[in-house]
């Protein structure tokens, strides 16, 4: 049972660094809409094409708009935070218990 519980620490572990990447990929985003960024750069249209799926999601889900303010990069991350402490949180706890 010991691999069965290294291959599900090892999935927490994979998991907790890609949401955390994709949650600073969004923080980014966010502080780079604050100065008019130029559209034709390549950083700008990474951050653009990886964030811009999720976020039209949430936008249609839930269409907050409050004076021109856009919440849905708030909404991405709780919901990350969340994943990060239930889903990471809870393959560490079954991978200890496989032990």
């Amino acid at each position: 049972m010991f691999i069965l519980s290294n291959l599900l620490v090892a999935v927490a572990s994979v998991l907790s660094i890609l949401l955390s990447i994709y949650k600073w990929i969004l923080i980014i985003r966010a502080v780079i809409s604050w100065v008019n960024p130029d559209p034709y750069n390549p950083i700008v249209r990474f951050l653009h094409a990886a964030t811009d799926p999720l976020l039209y999601r949430v936008r249609r889900a839930l269409p907050l708009d409050f004076g021109g303010i856009d919440f849905s990069p708030i909404i991405v991350i709780a919901a990350i935070y969340f994943l990060e402490i239930f889903l990471v949180g809870s393959l560490n706890d079954l991978a200890r218990t496989l032990r």
